[in-house]
């Protein structure tokens, strides 16, 4: 069985190698995930400046005002709804996803599922 501190190690080797290739553009921002045990976060990134435009995760007033719990694929689906939701109203249509070296699975793919489902195009 491989422990905690490996896994994540590895996890972290594999998202520098997307990170190569994967920048945000002032043209199609890059939307970054990052799951923890108990929360689910979500930002997108202007890469050239440095900024971030939009964020959302499961400490948001809005999800926890639900009563919902942070680590289920149903606070990542709301994540995800949040998060597209307030990039629209700041007149972003258009992403890159980068799943930050997590699979493409569970909470990362309904975050990203449900954020397409709000218009987000990636």
């Amino acid at each position: 069985m491989i422990k905690k501190e490996d896994r994540n190690k590895r996890r972290r080797i594999r998202h520098l190698r997307v990170r190569k290739k994967v920048s945000g553009t002032p043209d199609r921002p890059r939307l970054s995930v990052y799951r923890s045990l108990n929360h689910i976060y979500a930002q997108i990134i202007n890469d050239q400046n440095g900024t971030t435009l939009v964020s959302a995760s499961t400490l948001d007033p809005e999800i926890r005002s639900r009563g919902i719990k942070g680590g289920n694929v149903e606070a990542a689906k709301l994540v995800g709804e949040l998060v597209a939701r307030r990039a629209k109203e700041r007149g972003i249509t258009k992403v890159v996803f980068d799943r930050g070296g997590y699979l493409y699975h569970g909470r990362v793919a309904a975050l990203a599922e449900a954020a397409r489902a709000a218009g987000l195009e990636f």
